[in-house]
């Protein structure tokens, strides 16, 4: 073999020795497992239960009226201010007049009558006593009289009756308030033959209002009176207003297979922003902690990959359990009788290695979960995920951590899961 020839064929070897161990190198490199981390943050968890509803006054009347008739004058309009007693609405009298003219003839005639059956059972009386007329006679005179005093006393009623008529003609303004709604115009007939119709809507006072908020049956019972709730409307997305819990209503309703409860929240509105009909989009606060170390949801569901044998702490023996870990339910060795606490793990990283810290959980806000124990300090890194290739990555949210979710760790065969 000539020297060309070797020298030729060991520069292969060398060229393909050199591209395995690149190879090996970046296959090894993107099979490591590599770990997304969040850091522990200091400050307030808040927990809420969302809810919608509209905002209505405290208390609102119905303006109506007890006589039919044609409109003939209104005194009152939207958003006019009116006092207890004032007029807002007249109806045509003419009719309720001639009623009470009726009833006043029918009063008369009834008074004429009395008097000729007073006058004729006097009569009767006296001739009786003589003896001149019979038993039958007198007896027929007595009730003829007794029904004319009768019959007054029911005319005079009617006159009553049609009085008052005629001064339903006239509508007043039951309390003080804002008119939020008129529903009739002038020249307008209303008919009360059945129910009272309805001629103006006055709100008592809007300064103080209230939102009906519909609660789903899962939630209610977080809620309780005198509990804060903040709100929302459209009209003024960047403003927080602020209510409380005034009562939770027995009452339930269902709808598409879902049963919830209204929730009535009072809310001060001094400066009249918030108006009667708006939708609000309310949370009550359920729980408050504040200046607590939390963390993101995911990094409590974390659970190693199941072929890694690092998340143990160092020097403990291969199999061995996460340091302060014990099986589900099981009390510390001398924690007092009580209920239990709920714990946690969460896992840190030292070195190319997963270090385990038993933690109590505490508010969660949905997104972020108060948790103590130790060593635990703000500004730590804790892992919230794992992956093959790329470099650490920090952040990451999540919802419920007690949700059973399948967490990072070999993937199997397939589209790779984005993180």
């Amino acid at each position: 073999m000539s020297t060309t020839m070797r020298i030729t064929i060991a520069s292969i070897g060398l060229a393909v020795a050199a591209g395995a161990g690149w190879w090996w190198r970046t296959a090894r490199q993107d099979s490591a497992p590599t770990w997304r981390t969040a850091a522990v943050e200091s400050g307030d968890i808040r927990a809420s239960v969302s809810a919608t509803g509209a905002l209505s006054a405290v208390r609102t009347v119905e303006v109506g009226t007890q006589v039919s008739g044609q409109i003939a004058e209104l005194y009152a309009d939207f958003n006019d201010r009116v006092k207890k007693g004032q007029l807002v609405a007249r109806i045509d009298p003419v009719l309720q007049k001639q009623a009470v003219q009726d009833a006043e003839a029918g009063l008369a005639r009834s008074q004429a009558q009395l008097a000729q059956a007073k006058e004729e059972f006097e009569r009767t009386s006296a001739l009786h006593a003589e003896k001149i007329v019979t038993e039958t006679e007198f007896n027929t005179a007595r009730t003829n009289f007794a029904l004319a005093r009768s019959n007054l006393a029911s005319a005079e009623i009617g006159i009553e009756r049609a009085k008052q008529n005629l001064a339903y003609t006239n509508i007043y303004a039951p309390i003080d308030g804002v008119v939020i709604e008129r529903s009739i115009d002038v020249g307008q007939t209303v008919a009360a033959s059945l129910s009272a119709p309805k001629l103006f809507v006055i709100a008592n006072d809007l300064s103080r209002m209230q939102i009906l908020a519909s609660v789903d049956e899962s939630d209610i019972g977080s809620i309780e009176k005198g509990q804060r709730a903040e709100f929302t409307v459209q009209a003024f997305q960047n403003r927080r207003y602020s209510g409380n819990v005034d009562e939770v209503r027995l009452a339930s309703t269902t709808a598409n297979n879902v049963v919830s409860y209204t929730v009535v929240v009072s809310v001060d509105n001094p400066d009249g922003t918030l108006l009667p009909g708006m939708t609000a989009t309310v949370n009550f606060i359920t729980g408050e902690a504040e200046n607590v170390l939390s963390v993101p949801n995911t990094a409590l569901r974390f659970r190693p990959p199941t072929a890694d044998t690092s998340a143990r702490p160092a020097g403990a023996p291969a199999g061995a359990r996460p340091a302060g870990e014990r099986p589900t339910g099981q009390r510390p060795q001398g924690a007092p009788n009580g209920p239990r606490q709920r714990m946690g793990t969460v896992y840190t990283l030292q070195g190319d290695s997963l270090v385990a810290h038993r933690v109590r959980v505490g508010l969660s806000d949905g997104t972020r979960t108060a948790i103590s124990g130790e060593g635990i300090t703000a500004g730590m890194q804790i892992v919230i995920g794992a992956g093959t290739g790329g470099t650490t990555a920090a952040g990451g949210t999540a919802n419920n951590p007690f949700q059973p979710q399948q967490q990072g760790g070999q993937r199997r065969p397939g589209p790779p899961t984005p993180f």
